[in-house]
């Protein structure tokens, strides 16, 4: 294990626990953008939008890029990773910027263009990291039942 990790506070979590966390804020994501897509239909009358229109592409990129960097400024989880216990921090152990996570955010757009490479690439990494990791100069690792309790009391 590299000196980096091992005097880490916290451990960089295994690769089912972040799919874990990924899956479950998949689910979040998606009821998200239903309930933003909604106007939408009623300021259409109620038809469809354009299929592949633009636009509707990058609204939706913006919703997710927002409850992404939201909550990783904002104690560093989602919900998804608070259900995990899986916590987003610089390589440091500090809270995550604005800056980093929007870097963060498009970077794992690049990870999971190639069919998920750069998420799949934590399963061969020594440190466990993913592309957008690496770039952004964070990692998501596993925090105690004990600090959860402690960050629940504020």
């Amino acid at each position: 294990m590299p000196d980096s990790l091992a005097q880490a506070p916290h451990p960089v979590v295994h690769f089912p626990r972040r799919l874990g966390a990924l899956l479950y804020d998949s689910l979040v994501l998606a009821a998200l953008w239903m309930l933003a897509t909604t106007p939408l239909i009623a300021m259409t009358g109620g038809e469809a939008i354009q299929r592949g229109a633009l636009w509707f592409r990058l609204y939706l990129m913006v919703i997710a890029a927002g409850f992404f960097c939201w909550f990783w400024t904002h104690g560093g989880q989602t919900l998804g990773m608070r259900a995990w216990r899986a916590k987003l921090e610089t390589h440091d152990g500090q809270a995550v910027s604005w800056s980093k996570a929007g870097i963060r955010f498009l970077a794992a757009l690049l990870s999971i263009a190639p069919v998920g490479l750069g998420y799949l690439w934590a399963l061969v990494d020594r440190e466990r990291l993913t592309w957008h990791d690496r770039i952004s100069g964070t990692r998501v690792v596993l925090i105690s039942v004990a600090d959860m309790e402690k960050a629940a009391r504020g």
